[in-house]
């Protein structure tokens, strides 16, 4: 099988998803599988990649990949193409050429990469990919629109305010929404992008001229934004994979050493965060959080994979969903693997299993009519 796998991205998590795709090449199974490196530069623009750039990353542990920006190894994506004609590589020494591959593992975080925006292309180019749809992913990615997806249909999630770029722009309006802040809140309060994952443009506010500062942060980001109590808590995630028949694995628990669980102590500081697995909760806690995570999921019509993030009040115990991530992070410090290895499925075995569901998803959508 031919497995395209696209990372990088045109994302503030550009960084990250280099990290995330070495881990997943050095563990596809180049016996069973060939590797095609598509890199995607933070302008957006497509490359197809020197297999000794895949040899580099698996003969090196400490290794990243790379993105090489040859003029002769511009990636385009034909709509209608599939499998045989979606991709073709556009060089100047032999014209066009077609990429056949079975299947793609987008390893892209956040802004179009996890947006709903790679998925939509693919699904136009009509080739399988690993991943939640259309829908699912925009959605997902949407923190607004996710916890309104939750709250419909009775899961409980943490209170929040959205504040939109024209209310920004609006003094008297943001006027309102500090006294909004201030009536149903009390300070610190957390301020975080809806459309932004790793943690990207989140800040904590002590005061009002923390909040300000942090609302001007998180709006370089995104055209919208939440603000969240915030929570003592103890921060609780779990794996799941599946299209129809769905598994939750063994929940583990963030411990950061930061003042919150950051971009640095996600990514970058080996000592950012301890992690628990399973986490330190009792058998029927345990049980509660995989049940919720399963509901979280079908209620936001996933697919393939998704890490649900929840949060436990240290003051009364209470259980919140926080947000979801449709392709969590593959680093080797991620807990997303850590999880699904903690139930006995090894990270190889893992990647074969989404690789499965992306094609049998593909399949069954084949059948359905697209006109009459």
């Amino acid at each position: 099988m031919t497995i395209a796998v696209l990372y990088g991205g045109k994302t503030g998590e550009h960084e990250v998803s280099l990290l995330s795709a070495t881990s997943v090449v050095r563990n596809i199974d180049t016996k069973k599988h060939k590797i095609l490196l598509i890199g995607i530069t933070k302008t957006g623009r497509w490359y197809l990649q020197s297999n000794n750039e895949i040899k580099r990353v698996k003969n090196d542990e400490k290794a990243i990949l790379k993105i090489q920006t040859m003029s002769d190894m511009v990636v385009s994506v034909v709509p209608g193409g599939g499998t045989d004609g979606g991709l073709i590589v556009l060089g100047s020494e032999f014209g066009a050429k077609n990429l056949p591959v079975d299947v793609i593992f987008p390893v892209l975080h956040g802004t179009y990469g996890e947006d709903g925006c790679p998925q939509g292309l693919l699904e136009m180019a009509e080739i399988p990919y690993v991943g939640g749809g259309v829908m699912a992913s925009a959605v997902s990615m949407d923190k607004e629109k996710t916890k309104q997806v939750w709250e419909q249909v009775g899961l409980p999630v943490v209170p929040f305010v959205c504040v939109r770029r024209y209310q920004k722009e609006n003094d008297a309006e943001m006027e309102q929404i500090y006294k909004q802040v201030e009536r149903d809140f009390t300070y610190p309060v957390f301020v975080k992008p809806c459309c932004a994952g790793s943690s990207v443009g989140a800040s904590k506010a002590v005061d009002k001229a923390a909040l300000e500062k942090a609302i001007a942060e998180a709006f370089l980001w995104d055209e919208k934004i939440l603000i969240e109590p915030c929570i003592q808590a103890r921060e609780i995630e779990c794996s799941v994979t599946g299209n129809d028949e769905l598994v939750a694995y063994t929940p583990g628990e963030i411990k950061p050493s930061h003042e919150f669980y950051d971009y640095e102590a996600k990514y970058t500081d080996p000592n950012g965060a301890a992690l628990l697995i399973p986490a330190d909760l009792d058998d029927s806690r345990l049980r509660e959080v995989r049940q919720l995570a399963v509901k979280a999921y079908q209620a936001l019509d996933l697919s393939g994979l998704s890490r649900v993030d929840f949060f436990i009040d240290k003051t009364n115990d209470r259980l919140y969903l926080n947000e979801v991530n449709t392709i969590p992070g593959f680093t080797s410090i991620s807990m997303f693997s850590k999880m699904c290895e903690a139930s006995g499925l090894h990270y190889s075995q893992l990647i074969e299993k989404l690789l499965e569901l992306a094609i049998t998803r593909f399949k069954k959508r084949k059948q359905l009519k697209t006109s009459r």
